[in-house]
């Protein structure tokens, strides 16, 4: 695959997947009619999906890695879009819920195997342009998609919402599965199935612990104790899941810490949101939503000006500076009751994220070899499914106490991501590692052809 086409298909299965999260909420009033389900069913329909991606998506990138980010891409686009149309046609809510699990799974090689396509493509200088774009998309995705569900829903019916998956996964998938690239021969190391299964466990029952309501304390006890099983287990064993090239590096670490922090923060101020438009405001859904529009416009424009900004003011700088716009957007919307404020707030929440997006997975990405990229991908989309379900169980314990309250401490969440920015490299090239070959080809190529 060329370039390009290593970009395209990439955009491809981050926005497929933004856009199911964003259509199915619209379609969930709607499914749950149709079908007579109970709330707690309808739920499961979202909880599914969430346990079962969750918990694979760092062994799927390590499958990428074993057997090629395309033909995994493939595997996880085409499933992706077969499970979509099977959702399409299910008879009942049961039937949906299993096929939402099935989908997570081929969500979980799908996702990973978009930024590690991009990590194989491109140097590790020339990263952030993609990312950016890949961003940005997904920006345009999540503000495109209440609209796009709510046309589709009103015209059609829910049932039509999972088949917008299908074509894309057929043009996508199709290409990639015939023509995959073939992985470097270092990346056959074995693969660490008891490591797997322990951070499946781990995770999953985290995930499942944050979105049950009320939180689940068995969960999160079972996730802690299989959590401490499997730094046990990694530490032993010769070919550990998580490489210490990738965990161990202090940018690494520092980088995915900022992506769980700031997406904490931005979906539980986005669900606390919902409750001052509707709530304290008195404005109705369409309303609040034409409020929060600056989100997603100012998401994708400081994406696509990220890479601008790292060239300027390095990668510390410039994701110090997006954290801090991220808490200030949390603080200016707790205290915000006209148009101007809203729009302010919102505008703040999308610059920061936008930012703090890309600035945060370059470091990721870009610092693992790319015989472990797939690993570095499944971290980053890990810390980008973790973070949101923090974030909500968060707000959904605080809102008793007033909206005030849950924002301002939403607001501190934020805050707690300026000195991990901090740790960040201070330039792309800066620091030690950073900047320099990852691979024997990379190595043996001279400094000007390599920035060419």
């Amino acid at each position: 695959m060329s370039r390009r086409w290593t970009l395209a298909s990439s955009v491809a299965g981050a926005v497929v997947v933004a856009l199911d999260g964003t259509v199915l909420t619209v379609a969930q009033p709607r499914l749950q009619g149709d079908l007579g389900a109970s709330f707690a069913e309808v739920q499961w329909t979202s909880t599914a999906y969430l346990v079962a991606v969750a918990g694979l998506l760092v062994f799927a990138g390590r499958l990428g890695d074993r057997y090629g980010q395309q033909r995994v891409f493939a595997l996880g686009m085409l499933g992706f879009g077969a499970a979509s149309a099977g959702i399409a046609c299910a008879p009942g809510v049961r039937w949906i819920i299993a096929l939402r699990a099935v989908q997570g799974v081929f969500g979980a090689l799908l996702q990973p195997a978009t930024l590690g396509m991009l990590r194989a493509a491109y140097p590790p200088d020339r990263l952030a342009r993609p990312l950016a774009v890949r961003t940005a998309a997904i920006g345009l995705a999540a503000a495109a998609g209440p609209l796009v569900g709510g046309a589709l829903v009103t015209g059609l019916g829910w049932r039509a919402v999972f088949f917008v998956n299908v074509l894309p996964a057929l043009v996508f998938g199709l290409p990639a599965l015939l023509r995959p690239r073939r992985p470097a021969a270092s990346s056959r190391t074995p693969l660490d199935v008891p490591g797997a299964v322990l951070l499946a466990v781990a995770l999953s029952c985290l995930v499942h612990a944050l979105t049950a309501r009320p939180v689940s304390g068995v969960g999160l006890a079972v996730a802690a104790v299989a959590a401490a099983v499997l730094v046990r287990h990694e530490r032993r064993t010769a070919s550990p899941l998580l490489p210490p090239s990738v965990i161990g590096s202090r940018a690494s670490g520092a980088a995915l810490g900022v992506l769980v922090v700031v997406s904490a923060a931005l979906f539980g101020t986005l669900f606390v949101a919902t409750y001052v438009l509707q709530r304290r405001l008195g404005l109705d859904p369409l309303a609040g939503s034409l409020r929060s529009l600056p989100l997603a416009v100012l998401m994708v424009a400081s994406a696509a000006l990220c890479p601008v900004l790292l060239r300027r003011f390095g990668t510390r700088g410039t994701a110090t500076a997006a954290t801090a716009l991220l808490a200030l957007g949390v603080l200016v919307l707790s205290g915000a009751g006209s148009t101007p404020a809203l729009g302010c707030a919102f505008a703040l929440l999308g610059a920061g994220f936008g930012t703090v997006m890309v600035a945060a997975t370059q470091v990721v990405v870009r610092r693992a070899e790319v015989a472990v990229a797939g690993v570095a991908g499944g971290l980053q989309q890990t810390a980008l499914n973790v973070g949101p379900a923090l974030g909500v169980a968060t707000a959904t314990a605080l809102i008793g106490a007033g909206t005030t309250t849950a924002l301002l401490t939403l607001a501190a969440v934020a805050a707690l991501g300026v000195p991990l920015a901090r740790a960040l490299p201070g330039t792309d090239g800066g620091d030690a590692g950073a900047g320099t070959p990852h691979t024997t080809e990379e190595r043996q190529l001279p400094h000007t052809a390599r920035n060419r």
